[in-house]
């Protein structure tokens, strides 16, 4: 129930922040993430770092509920986020804002047992990954090569982190 409740909300937020004329401008950068997000999740398929919880259905799992946040939700909030990127000192602000409220949001799901931690992942690596993600998702708006650049060797870090295949190497 609550994703429906997510889904619906988030559509509304698209009907009245996203400026539909623009979604070409914003569609490399939602490409972006969708390939990063799913990438992560083929990766740790067997070893997720965090996992979403449902709680009113069984059939309502994991992946249903990560694939309804990385095709419906992420996307508009991507959209919204571009739309009103400012650029210059106003920026840093803009970004502790989002950053802030999907930390904040997570934290509430976490308490309701909606999303869950595994594997020494906890709030703080999702802060400092809130930080990351916003921070790319902004550059690659306005420069994908040097955004992607940036990204893989912060991907190699975290897998060699996180990754329990990859710790045997430390």
């Amino acid at each position: 129930m609550y994703l429906l409740l997510v889904v619906a909300v988030y559509l509304i937020f698209a009907k009245l922040f996203i400026d539909w004329k623009r979604w070409k401008d914003y569609y490399p950068t939602v490409q972006y993430y969708i390939i990063c997000n799913l990438t992560y999740n083929v990766i740790f398929y067997n070893h997720t770092l965090w996992k979403y919880q449902a709680v009113t259905v069984d059939w309502l799992n994991h992946t249903l509920i990560e694939l309804v946040f990385t095709f419906f939700i992420i996307p508009v909030v991507i959209m919204i986020f571009l739309r009103y990127y400012p650029y210059g000192k106003k920026k840093w602000l803009y970004l502790t804002c989002w950053i802030t409220y999907f930390t904040f949001l997570e934290f509430l799901f976490h308490k309701k047992g909606l999303f869950l931690y595994e594997n020494d992942w906890n709030l703080g690596w999702s802060a400092l990954f809130n930080i990351i993600m916003f921070s790319i998702l902004g550059l690659h708006h306005k420069k994908p090569l040097l955004a992607i650049m940036i990204s893989l060797p912060i991907i190699a870090i975290l897998l060699f982190i996180f990754h329990p295949s990859l710790q045997e190497l430390k």
